[in-house]
């Protein structure tokens, strides 16, 4: 992808996203105009230039099909990937996957991705392509009164935001729990140069960072995560703390299907779900410890 073909990449994510949910009876997912969907071509972009594939009809010219994905030292990431519904069923998702599992191969580097557990389609994508499920999340809303929520920090821990010093131990709790390192990812949401990021820490009495969790809010994408935590308790509180920058919105977040008291806390706010996504991996992964918050912005597993 070029920076002159950016607004077309905006239009096939606004547009095939939309449809996709639409013909499936859902509620569409971008609400605004096709620009606000420049968001993906800028965020990954911002982390990694020249990490999206393209795939153009020979034809017409026009841009069919897209894919972004993100190399990391422990994995690549397989960010949003779109196809024109005018260009259904000839190969073009299978054809670009095909292209980044290359990649991946050429550096041995696993290949990690966050797919619907509703569209079949794309699920059997990826698994016949050699993923496999690791976890399974609620995807769930929360429309956050003007008021904010009702929910008192424990004491035990200690919530604030998240400064530059504090990527090393992110990074550090990252992979201890979950087997990954995305250093670039922490550092670019806390400079924070776009102006739509929150990312908080939670620290025990000591000052020992037990969790952290990002967000963005955009018009495109208004999502919590991500994120890890030692336990619940702590995922609790830290989402709590990222809700409160929502007043008046209604922010996704996803949460594991193991994570039970976090889940039954997050309905008691009034949360809901709306879908069910998988984390899966091409190649060697470590099970989950802890609470994994994923997110699709930029899309992370």
């Amino acid at each position: 992808m070029e920076i002159d073909e950016w607004n077309e990449v905006a239009e096939l994510i606004h547009h095939s996203t939309n449809s996709w949910y639409e013909t499936n009876g859902k509620e569409t997912i971008f609400k605004g105009p096709p620009s606000d969907a420049l968001l993906f071509c800028q965020v990954y972009e911002d982390l990694d230039p020249g990490c999206c594939l393209i795939a153009c009809c020979n034809n017409t010219g026009r841009i069919a099909g897209s894919c972004f994905y993100h190399i990391r030292n422990s994995h690549i990431s397989l960010g949003i990937m779109n196809v024109s519904p005018d260009f259904f069923s000839r190969g073009i998702a299978r054809n670009l996957l095909t292209r980044i599992i290359q990649i991946a191969e050429d550096k041995a580097l696993p290949i990690r991705l966050i797919s619907s557990a509703q569209n079949l389609d794309s699920f059997s994508l990826y698994t016949r392509q050699g993923f496999s499920p690791i976890q399974a999340f609620q995807d769930m809303y929360l429309e956050v009164p003007e008021e904010g929520l009702d929910f008192k920090i424990s004491n035990e821990y200690q919530v604030g935001v998240a400064k530059v010093e504090d990527i090393e131990d992110m990074v550090a709790l990252e992979n201890r729990l979950c087997g990954i390192e995305r250093r670039k990812d922490f550092e670019y949401f806390i400079k924070n140069e776009r102006k739509i990021w929150n990312t908080f820490v939670c620290r025990d009495e000591h000052g020992k960072i037990l969790g952290f969790l990002s967000s963005v809010d955009h018009p495109a994408s208004r999502m919590i995560g991500p994120g890890v935590a030692e336990n619940e308790k702590i995922t609790e509180n830290i989402l709590a703390a990222l809700l409160d920058r929502f007043r008046g919105k209604c922010p996704v977040f996803l949460l594991p299907v193991t994570a039970k008291n976090v889940v039954q806390t997050a309905y008691s706010w009034g949360a809901r779900n709306c879908e069910i996504h998988f984390s899966q991996c091409r190649g060697q992964s470590q099970s989950p410890r802890g609470v994994t918050m994923p997110t699709f912005m930029p899309e992370t597993s």
